[in-house]
């Protein structure tokens, strides 16, 4: 089954994810990860691993296998680039939400070392966030990172820093449990004083992205920026009792991104004018 090309809605607010969306932080991200990784026994996190069997899909049964061989990623995941942390997260640990957050807070330890470029994914994303707010659309970043990574990351990015970019900033420190969990976006439409409706769409890279644009009941689009064809997009997101979830819409940039919510907000004015 495909998965659909528009939003139901037109935006009012759009949250974005920070890496692997709008920055590229891959290469602290991955050194990050290999740090930890070789500790999962000493953090008490290595019974806490999934089955293989257990796994959403063959490909995230070869990672966890891989990880519980080698005790690090293997260098075609790391070289691909296409996975984030919070992913990796998911594949070997689940649900458990309590391995999942000492592993984050491991995470954290280790990237502290690594922090120090931060460049656009793109490099048109500045004018293309100025563009969004400028047509009446609230802009929020959603991020599992601590709050003193992203801060330092905001100051840094583009030489400029972006801090000036965003309504709303939220990061994974600020809540309990991070994505998949919807708490973050649900506290950053509780800061905008906005309900939880399909006019906020939030925009992420994985599949805890849309799992958690979904548990708060907002649009979830997917940032196919990896470029990923429709059959993968398919099997990650399967629509199934155990996986349910998928997005409401893909986009391959945020050029892409832009122009969509340029068209629903067009059609939206259309159709007001059109009213007797």
């Amino acid at each position: 089954m495909s998965i659909l090309q528009l939003p139901h809605a037109r935006p009012d607010v759009i949250l974005i994810d920070w890496h692997a969306t709008l920055v590229d932080t891959h290469d602290a991200m991955y050194h990050a990860v290999d740090d930890i990784l070789p500790q999962l026994e000493d953090l008490d996190l290595w019974d806490r691993l999934l089955d293989p069997d257990e796994s959403k899909t063959i490909e995230d049964a070869k990672l966890l296998i891989y990880v519980k061989d080698h005790h690090r990623l293997h260098p075609k995941i790391v070289s691909q680039r296409k996975i984030s942390r919070t992913d990796i997260f998911e594949v070997l640990f689940g649900s458990d939400q309590d391995a999942k957050g000492r592993a984050h807070q491991a995470f954290d330890q280790a990237y502290r070392k690594y922090v120090a470029e931060v460049h656009p994914l793109e490099p048109d994303i500045r004018p293309q966030l100025e563009h969004l707010r400028e047509l009446g659309v609230k802009v929020g970043l959603i991020s599992n990172r601590k709050r003193e990574f992203l801060e330092h990351e905001l100051a840094l990015v583009d030489g400029t820093g972006w801090e000036d970019l965003f309504d709303v900033v939220v990061c994974g420190s600020d809540v309990e449990e991070r994505k998949p969990s919807p708490q973050m976006l649900l506290k950053a439409m509780e800061i905008l004083n906005r309900p939880p409706a399909e006019s906020c769409w939030y925009v992420g890279d994985s599949t805890t992205d849309v799992i958690a644009a979904k548990e708060a009941d907002v649009t979830s689009i997917f940032y196919n920026g990896a470029g990923w064809d429709q059959a993968w997009l398919d099997k990650i997101f399967p629509h199934t009792v155990k996986h349910p979830h998928r997005p409401d819409a893909v986009v391959g940039s945020i050029a892409e991104l832009t122009g969509l919510a340029r068209h629903l907000l067009a059609q939206h004015k259309r159709v007001e004018r059109a009213r007797p």
